[in-house]
């Protein structure tokens, strides 16, 4: 009986010690619990109170961009690896889709004035590896069903570069034309296409160089990841920037890079993905470009990595101090669906600066000359290049609010050409368009 009253009386002990206990647990959880709440509310509280305070800026510093809403953003992820930085990257959704001028109408890429190389393989032959590219692996020209346009399509673990006759510049613009075919629940994380900056032109990536992988993989969101490699650098950068490609990746897309010494942008179509100021280590080791494409599976899937339209452009310079400062500038960025006078939306960052130019000082005025090659009869040009020069009016004036009567257009055809009219490079080069201060 003693023993089984001092077992009864040890378990009455227990039971009031763990309720203790438990109370104690259950108190300080709830604080916990509430404390988290509170820092939740902050949070979006102030998420909200950015997201105005955007609106309100927008529709001051940007009166002709729209309604005035702030675009979609998402918080950065913390803890980003080796001091890489996204805040100034756009974080909401990607359009999709059919691209228009108003989705362009923030587009901040300004393609250079100077063309290096350039190839959309019209002088090559469908089925044939293009003239202008050496590759280690294999690739060749193709059409896309329903369409007139010529693709380079790059086979599987192939590194692939084009031939050119110089080395890029301290400042310099890349564009090309990106499709990928096929892509479904089956294409894996190992499915990219590597963008390589690199040292020399020969078909290795064991040099310093600098990587922007884009991953297509359609089971799981993943993004691009950028990597940068410089012998002896103490704090190489290696990141992945997180976000839902996915669906961009089932239409063409335009890639666009900018490269100003030590500082590296990338956009896909409007929106730029990466803006890193200090990412090209040694400027003086960036030399030739690169294409190095994995984990597609063309026999099984059907997958295959298509590019086209490809620009390699020296300058990239801020056009609006040039403007000020000479009076009148010329660029081969604004950019027409060929044969006709409608711009292409990748065209708008140029229009923006010229916007940003004219809505600081109103008292200028622009006359804006179109300049075609020579391509096609004297008279068509000539009315082509009137009209294009009227299409960029028209975009200042309805995109951004400029006042009609502050722009003048003309058209000079292939009159006035400064490039070789027998060569893609100059024709390029007559293919412009000219801001003159009035």
């Amino acid at each position: 009986m003693k023993t089984s009253n001092k077992l009864l009386y040890c378990f009455t002990i227990f039971l009031l010690v763990g309720a203790s206990a438990q109370g104690q647990f259950l108190k300080k959880l709830s604080k916990k619990a509430q404390k988290a709440a509170e820092r939740t509310v902050e949070r979006r509280v102030e998420k909200e109170t950015t997201k105005k305070t955007d609106q309100a800026l927008d529709s001051i510093l940007e009166p002709g961009s729209g309604n005035g809403q702030a675009p979609n953003t998402q918080d950065n992820p913390a803890g980003t690896p080796n001091g890489t930085n996204e805040n100034q990257t756009n974080e909401g959704p990607i359009a999709t889709g059919p691209k228009t001028l108003a989705v362009y109408s923030k587009f901040d890429f300004v393609p250079g004035d100077k063309p290096i190389y350039q190839d959309d393989f019209s002088q090559d032959f469908i089925g044939d590896f293009p003239v202008k590219w050496n590759t280690n692996g294999s690739g060749e020209v193709v059409n896309l069903e329903g369409s007139p346009d010529k693709w380079y399509a790059i086979t599987n673990r192939s590194l692939t570069v084009p031939n050119m006759s110089r080395k890029l510049p301290d400042d310099f613009t890349m564009e090309f034309d990106l499709k990928v075919t096929n892509l479904s629940r089956n294409t894996g994380s190992g499915a990219k296409l590597g963008i390589y900056l690199s040292e020399t032109p020969n078909l290795s990536t064991s040099e310093n160089n600098v990587l922007a992988n884009l991953n297509f993989c359609q089971y799981i969101a993943i993004g691009v990841q950028v990597d940068n490699n410089f012998k002896g650098d103490p704090a190489p950068i290696t990141n992945t920037l997180q976000r839902d490609l996915r669906q961009v990746y089932q239409d063409v897309v335009h890639v666009s890079i900018a490269v100003n010494k030590n500082r590296y942008r990338l956009w896909i179509n409007e929106t730029k993905i990466v803006d890193l100021p200090q990412f090209i280590v040694k400027p003086d080791m960036i030399n030739y470009a690169k294409f190095y494409v994995t984990g597609i599976n063309e026999e099984k899937n059907g997958e295959r990595v298509l590019i086209s339209n490809l620009k390699i452009n020296e300058g990239g310079v801020d056009l609006r101090r040039k403007l000020l400062a000479e009076g009148k500038i010329s660029t081969n960025g604004i950019l027409f669906n060929s044969g006709s006078a409608d711009i292409l939306p990748q065209s708008m960052g140029i229009i923006r600066q010229i916007s940003q130019v004219l809505a600081q000082d109103g008292g200028i005025k622009l006359k804006i000359v179109g300049h075609t090659d020579a391509d096609g009869s004297d008279e068509s040009n000539l009315k082509l290049s009137q009209a294009r020069a009227e299409s960029v009016k028209k975009a200042l004036t309805t995109v951004y609010g400029i006042a009609p009567d502050r722009l003048m257009a003309e058209g000079k055809g292939e009159s006035v050409p400064v490039g070789d009219n027998t060569t893609a490079e100059g024709k390029a080069q007559n293919r412009r368009v000219e801001f003159i201060k009035l």
